[in-house]
């Protein structure tokens, strides 16, 4: 069996330990399952070195030290990944259609709000569909380098490091250039706001 391995070994075997610490944080037995399988697939993907240079310093009191900072942040941090996976709601939901009992006709038998026969309507947020729709066409009537810059910055997901690594560009140029479009784009969005008003 590789070092490695045995190291996942011995991190499933402490399982009950980390559930303790998830439990410090939390009386949800989902909520704490929930973290300490993300905790676990942490683990496994996290780079194997610096794994196994944790367990030959310290050995399993060290990886449940690792763990226990993570699963704290897990918990307790609103930028962590487990929040986003499992807490953060990705729609809004209709209250008004929520809070609606609903009457069986045939056995008079009354639905309460939180029912199947009551799943609330999705709200869909079409103004973020427009603002896109609007930058878009901005963007169309900017210098073709600008536009294609503030492309590669934030619809390919670039930092502003990878950027001028990849095309040869300095950082303070990007920046300004993006700082400018940037600054365009709010001028444009803003004055049409105040068209409407």
């Amino acid at each position: 069996m590789k070092k490695i391995d045995k190291i996942y070994k011995l991190i499933a075997d402490n399982r009950y330990r980390f559930v303790a610490i998830a439990s410090r944080y939390t009386e949800d037995k989902n909520t704490i399952d929930n973290a300490v399988q993300e905790q676990m697939l942490y683990f496994m993907q996290m780079n194997k070195q610096t794994l196994i240079d944790i367990c030959e310093k310290d050995g399993i009191e060290g990886i449940v030290k690792y763990g226990a900072v993570a699963i704290r942040r897990a918990l307790t941090s609103k930028r962590s990944s487990y929040y986003y996976k499992y807490r953060k709601y990705y729609t809004k939901l209709d209250t008004l259609t929520s809070t609606i009992t609903y009457t069986i006709l045939e056995t008079d038998e009354v639905i309460p709000s939180k029912h199947l026969y009551n799943l609330p309507n999705e709200i869909v947020d079409n103004w973020k569909w427009t603002n896109l729709e609007k930058i878009d066409k901005a963007l169309d009537d900017m210098y073709w380098y600008d536009k294609k810059v503030f492309e590669l910055y934030y619809y390919k997901e670039h930092t502003l490091d990878s950027l001028a690594k990849k095309t040869g560009i300095s950082r303070n140029s990007l920046f300004s250039t993006i700082k400018k479009v940037r600054t365009k784009l709010k001028e444009i969005l803003n004055s049409e706001v105040l068209c409407k008003e």
